[in-house]
């Protein structure tokens, strides 16, 4: 049950999420890794590592020997060309600053909750000038463990002053939405890089959208909270 001492909470996933970039993520760390000798299906990558972090990816394709030195020279590298290639077309997903506005009005707190390492949140908030809208930010750097783990997404929430019950996520791959499920939180499902039938296993999922334009902050939260097994 929600709680009536907690503030309500939406936590955004940021790539894929709040931007529509997971194409050249995939397609930055196909040619990471062609480069060293692996060709990789984009479709199976995708399902198989959104939402983790870069030094866990690594290590899986790459060897869990690499040293912590050694994944974060390759993470630089790898995330160099995930900017040089999204830069040109940085943007948010449709509807989202629309929505987001619509929350803050109805005093919602709004925080993001990602994969990402520093200098990508940076590039992405920054550069759309979105940092100011948000109320708490947690990244790669501030948990140990990477989706579907639940930590960033309860970070996020306890540092936006809300708990599980009253906190609901969105994101666009399902490693991120089992981490919500585990946070005991509700989940929005965006289809910017899969389908809804992707989704189908998560009894979390309280609504699936194209884009923010089609969601609405009360229903969501009329919604039954999600109780964690």
């Amino acid at each position: 049950m929600t709680s009536t001492s907690s503030p309500r909470a939406f936590i955004f996933d940021m790539d894929g999420t709040i931007v529509d970039n997971m194409a050249y993520h995939t397609q930055s760390w196909l040619a990471f890794f062609d480069k060293r000798g692996h060709k990789l299906d984009p479709d199976a990558f995708f399902r198989d590592t959104a939402g983790r972090q870069g030094h866990e990816i690594m290590r899986t394709y790459l060897g869990s020997q690499l040293t912590n030195e050694e994944t974060a020279a390759l993470d630089v590298e790898k995330e160099s060309l995930y900017r040089e290639l999204y830069a040109p077309h940085l943007a948010v997903t449709k509807g989202f600053e629309q929505f987001i506005a619509r929350a803050k009005a109805a005093g919602v707190k709004l925080a993001v909750a990602t994969a990402a390492p520093p200098a990508n949140i940076d590039f992405t908030l920054d550069g759309l000038d979105l940092r100011s809208q948000f109320d708490a930010i947690a990244g790669a750097a501030d948990v140990a463990r990477g989706k579907p783990n639940p930590d960033v997404f309860l970070l996020a929430a306890e540092r936006a002053g809300s708990v599980p019950a009253n906190s609901i996520v969105f994101e666009d791959a399902p490693l991120g939405v089992e981490a919500a499920r585990r946070a005991g939180m509700r989940a929005v499902v965006l289809t910017t890089t899969l389908p809804a039938e992707a989704f189908a296993e998560f009894d979390n999922v309280i609504a699936i959208a194209s884009d923010f334009s089609e969601l609405d902050v009360a229903a969501l939260f009329a919604s039954e909270p999600y109780i964690a097994a």
